[in-house]
């Protein structure tokens, strides 16, 4: 058996801003997952509250009830800042090739692309260079991952 996240894992959220990215870093935070980042290239050097039980790696950093997590333009400043391992993906599909592969070419360990819809020669080509890379691709089309206890 395989873990794919832990309590090592320091996660950067690829369409954290949008809709589906804000609800589920709500619940991945409320799970414990250690959310570093997020990345919109028009919403770098903001930041993004959410409301979390104090509980889990991110406790530390509940202040009042809430988590503070920055958003930067690139994956790879992410990285740089936060010094992130893994990245998931809640990006429309048109974008999620292109999400992937710079999360790919930033260095990114583990990537979760749950986005489903993606044309199949756009996933061909970000799975083909997440193994050129040696990278962990988890997805497209994932519903996520869990580690509990991790």
């Amino acid at each position: 058996m395989s873990i794919f996240l832990n309590s090592d894992s320091r996660v950067i959220v690829q369409g954290m801003t949008g809709a589906e990215g804000r609800k589920h870093t709500q619940r991945m935070l409320s799970a414990g997952t250690t959310i570093v980042a997020g990345t919109n290239p028009r919403k770098a050097g903001t930041s993004v509250d959410f409301d979390v039980v104090g509980y889990g790696p991110a406790a530390d950093r509940v202040k009042n009830g809430t988590v503070s997590v920055p958003v930067y333009a690139t994956v790879a400043e992410a990285k740089e800042a936060t010094n992130a391992n893994t990245s998931v993906i809640f990006v429309p599909p048109a974008f999620a090739k292109g999400a992937a592969l710079e999360a790919i070419d930033a260095g990114i360990e583990t990537i979760v692309v749950i986005t489903e819809g993606i044309p199949v020669a756009d996933s061909t080509v970000f799975v083909s260079h997440a193994l050129e890379k040696g990278v962990r691709l988890i997805g497209p089309n994932c519903p996520g991952i869990i580690s509990p206890n991790q």
